[in-house]
């Protein structure tokens, strides 16, 4: 190669290596930065300023929804609450508005919310008694002490009505563990496929010993796949008879005979009454003369 050229191409390098240079960044990075930046300036500004607002309010879950439905529904809930509690704890005793109001903590309501809890809410409510402008709870079963429990469900057992659902006697009964507790072996409890409890008198005139050969018989015969006609021809064809009509018979009426002689000469309508001074009456015979 010509010697010229080679010094040209050299002193081209050297020119190149001493002049700086500046790379520029692609502008839809620095745009994408900058938005990010921005938004998350303003997320922190806005829950700055929300949580100035709710700790400037104090009280921000009451006042927030006091115009909403969900509002006064919670309030609904958090009175009959209370009042199952208070049952449950022996205070069966009727309360006026203005006292719930003040033993739940509800003094910032409406005057228009108080009048939809006495005159729609608690009034329609299944589970508040209303009495004289006064409140209290009503449990599905009214339990004074565990006598009345006690009796509640012999009178079940008597009428073949089942038991009573555990939650049900805790709801009515004030001090319900203790009762329960106090009865020992007077009730029976049964757990249900749902894991509920149900509560059973124990009729102890009912207990006996039963031959444990007769158990064994007794097991031994599977009933599960028959119903009751296939039942009652099975005893038939062993020659059991199986109970059938077995209450009490009401007794026929008894028809009363007529007596002979009774019966009365049947009248018959005449046709001729124009002619009754001329016909004459042959039923007795022909009149000799």
């Amino acid at each position: 190669m010509d010697p010229a050229l080679l010094r040209e191409r050299e002193l081209f390098k050297k020119k190149a290596l001493s002049t700086p240079t500046v790379e520029k960044r692609p502008a839809s990075s620095q745009s994408s930065s900058s938005k990010k930046k921005k938004a998350k300036v303003d997320r922190e500004g806005s829950t700055g300023s929300k949580h100035s607002s709710d700790t400037s309010n104090g009280s921000f879950n009451l006042k927030a929804l006091s115009g909403s439905s969900g509002y006064k529904f919670g309030v609904l809930a958090k009175i009959v609450n209370y009042m199952k509690t208070r049952h449950q704890h022996g205070d069966t005793h009727h309360l006026t508005l203005e006292e719930i109001l003040d033993e739940t903590k509800l003094l910032d309501i409406s005057v228009k919310q108080k009048q939809w809890l006495m005159i729609e809410a608690l009034a329609s409510n299944s589970k508040i008694e209303v009495r004289d402008g006064k409140y209290a709870f009503k449990p599905k079963h009214p339990l004074k002490d565990k006598k009345a429990l006690l009796r509640l469900l012999d009178r079940h057992d008597q009428l073949g009505l089942g038991g009573l659902l555990l939650e049900d006697v805790e709801e009515g009964l004030p001090n319900a563990q203790k009762a329960l507790k106090a009865l020992g072996d007077q009730i029976i409890f049964v757990m249900r496929p749902d894991k509920k409890k149900i509560l059973f008198y124990n009729d102890k005139h009912c207990q006996f010993v039963v031959d444990e050969e007769f158990q064994k018989l007794w097991r031994s015969i599977p009933v599960d796949s028959m119903d009751e006609e296939k039942i009652e021809d099975y005893l038939k064809r062993q020659g059991i008879s199986s109970m059938q009509d077995t209450g009490p018979k009401k007794p026929m009426p008894i028809q009363k005979r007529k007596k002979p002689g009774t019966q009365k000469k049947r009248r018959f309508k005449t046709h001729n009454d124009h002619l009754s001074g001329v016909l004459e009456d042959y039923s007795d015979g022909v009149p000799k003369k």
